[in-house]
């Protein structure tokens, strides 16, 4: 049974810093191409950042570049999103999604094209 299970999650101030982790369990992980999404009050789910299985490409949402960055440890079966400079903007429940199809770069913010996801984690910014 496969399970993604986000952590770290939090209520911090503008400018402040987080880091989530997505710990993945019942699969091959490092076959996976895995990303984060989110989802504030009221909005659809978005595309927050990807990563590529066995390299280190990597795919950003405009309005994240410069300030998150994704990461994956193969060893650990984890992927994180280091989050800096954050906004209130930012605020969302977090997501980290799981995909075994050879993506191409348009595919990464296609959420149809991950097949697992987890329960999510709450970042909160306040101004």
């Amino acid at each position: 049974q496969v399970q993604l299970v986000e952590t770290g999650g939090g209520l911090v101030q503008a400018g402040d810093s987080l880091r989530l982790s997505c710990a993945a369990s019942g699969l091959t992980f490092p076959i996976y191409n895995m990303g984060w999404f989110r989802q504030a009050p009221g909005k659809e789910r978005e595309f927050v950042a990807g990563i590529k299985r066995g390299l280190t490409i990597t795919y950003y949402a405009d309005s994240v570049k410069g300030r998150f960055t994704i990461s994956r440890d193969n060893a650990k079966n984890t992927v994180y999103l280091q989050m800096n400079s954050l906004k209130p903007e930012d605020t969302a429940v977090y997501y980290c999604a799981a995909s075994a199809l050879d993506l191409y770069s348009r595919n990464y913010d296609d959420r149809r094209s991950y097949a697992y996801w987890g329960q999510g984690t709450q970042v909160t910014v306040s101004s």
